[in-house]
């Protein structure tokens, strides 16, 4: 959704912060929970915090 308000494709966002279009994808799946530097690096591109952009399970 964050990428969506930017208008970012799944290839510019990886661009940005230095990932693959497949690991951006997996993000977004929910197949990959990504670092924390990885997170951080997300959360700035987004301008919001990382907490808004991740939030735990009730199985985590």
């Amino acid at each position: 959704m964050a990428r969506a308000e930017k208008d970012l494709s799944q290839a510019d966002l990886a661009g940005q912060i230095g990932v693959s279009r497949q690991t951006i994808n997996s993000i977004e799946t929910g197949r990959y929970v990504p670092s924390t530097v990885l997170a951080l690096k997300l959360a700035q591109v987004f301008e919001k915090t990382v907490e808004e952009i991740f939030q735990l399970e009730e199985t985590d």
